[in-house]
């Protein structure tokens, strides 16, 4: 890590919420003077748990767990997002740099296998500060990038030498599915151009040690009731950059009550689509799946209790 080059990179994110244009969204809000975005994120960060989740694709919660971090709000907010409770609104726990660089510090204590902030985006400048932080005190931790898929570019190559290991959502492949159900017109392009950036910086495939990750990528895909069309949009934009890049396929999707009596959001994926999407991801050449079982488990956490993710198993994630 070039301390010096990465400081400034610092300084400048941390500088950028003065207008703030962190996301694609552009809001430019002056949230240094308090003014909130999109986001609703004045420039202190909010979180709302963190804990060894043991619930993440196997390459990143090991035996160990991954060391999670949830994060309040988002700079997507999908309308059907499992994590509701807390990416809608700023709910949770204000903390410093320096507090979070200790939570940090504490996850390693605990034996997690990495460092994983979940929608970094819009806290970008205080993660990456209180990081260089826990660096300088003893952090050796990979840091996981956990994000929604709608970056900047520019952003993201800022995080260059950084980040060790990105973990995007690619969650829409066709504009119209992006605006209708998270309000983003312009998804596909952003997710597009973001991933290929990440894969400049960390290569297509994950370095692993002892069966854990240490370096590269894994791209999320949740498939959505009735909406195969925009899955494999996804997929045949996620091979474009390369058929080597780990993939893993959810079909956790669960009604949350916002949009029970929503025309498609309303139900489950059934196993026709969820196969379809998986058999589609096997014809376009993808080397390296993760999949899950298709069932009627409820598999939304509840971020009120001290363990959100107390359902009991792993979180419904599948092995390749």
């Amino acid at each position: 890590m070039q301390n010096a080059g990465i400081a400034r990179r610092v300084e400048w994110l941390k500088k950028s919420l003065k207008r703030c244009v962190l996301c694609p969204r552009m809001c430019r809000a002056d949230r240094i003077a308090g003014e909130k975005g999109f986001c609703r994120l004045a420039a202190g960060m909010v979180i709302s748990s963190a804990i060894p989740h043991h619930g993440e694709e196997p390459p990143l919660s090991g035996s160990r767990g991954a060391g999670t971090i949830f994060f309040s709000s988002c700079n997507v907010k999908c309308v059907y997002c499992q994590n509701y409770q807390i990416s809608h609104t700023p709910t949770g726990r204000p903390v410093t740099v320096e507090e979070l660089a200790g939570i940090m510090l504490e996850l390693q204590a605990l034996g997690c296998h990495n460092v994983e902030p979940v929608t970094p985006t819009p806290h970008l400048p205080g993660i990456m500060e209180a990081f260089l932080i826990a660096r300088g005190l003893g952090l050796r931790l990979p840091l996981v990038f956990n994000g929604g898929g709608y970056e900047r570019a520019k952003i993201v190559r800022l995080l260059d030498g950084m980040v060790d290991i990105y973990l995007p959502d690619f969650k829409y492949g066709l504009d119209e599915a992006g605006k209708s159900f998270s309000g983003v017109p312009d998804y596909p392009r952003h997710a597009l151009a973001s991933l290929r950036e990440m894969v400049r910086q960390v290569g297509d495939v994950l370095d692993m040690e002892d069966g854990v990750a240490r370096r590269g990528i894994l791209v999320r895909h949740l498939v959505l009731p009735g909406r195969t069309d925009n899955s494999l949009a996804a997929l045949e934009m996620i091979r474009d950059v390369s058929p080597f890049i780990p993939l893993s396929l959810m079909s956790q999707y669960t009604p949350i009550p916002a949009v029970r009596r929503h025309p498609l959001l309303g139900r489950r994926v059934t196993r026709d689509e969820y196969e379809q999407v998986v058999n589609a991801a096997l014809d376009l050449g993808f080397k390296e799946l993760y999949t899950q079982e298709v069932d009627d488990r409820a598999l939304n956490p509840d971020f009120d209790r001290e363990e959100p993710f107390a359902w009991g198993g792993t979180g419904g994630r599948g092995d390749t």
